[in-house]
């Protein structure tokens, strides 16, 4: 795809260049679209009416020549790797 990334792309725990794996699975449920408040700007950025769907966050932005926000609330979790205990984050789902 030309370099450019998707969702389903990015979205899976795999391998990385050194070998780790990532340690959280995100998904489309997972990520929230907002439009802007009205007012706000790049430096204050302020969360306005929420879309359903990437696709209808992007026609809509498009329309009104304004920019979209993603969302992901994660959750710190515990995880013990034998003696190693880390904190990791784990994706919310909507």
């Amino acid at each position: 795809m030309g370099g450019m990334n998707t969702m389903s792309e990015t979205s899976i725990a795999t391998p990385e260049k050194n070998g780790r794996r990532r340690r959280w699975e995100m998904g489309i449920d997972n990520v929230r679209y907002f439009l802007p408040k009205t007012g706000s700007s790049g430096d204050n950025p302020e969360l306005g009416q929420e879309l359903a769907t990437e696709g209808e966050a992007l026609v809509q932005a498009f329309k009104t020549g304004q920019v979209f926000y993603t969302v992901v609330a994660w959750r710190a979790m515990p995880e013990i790797n034998g003696n190693e205990p880390r904190i990791v984050k784990q994706a919310l789902s909507r």
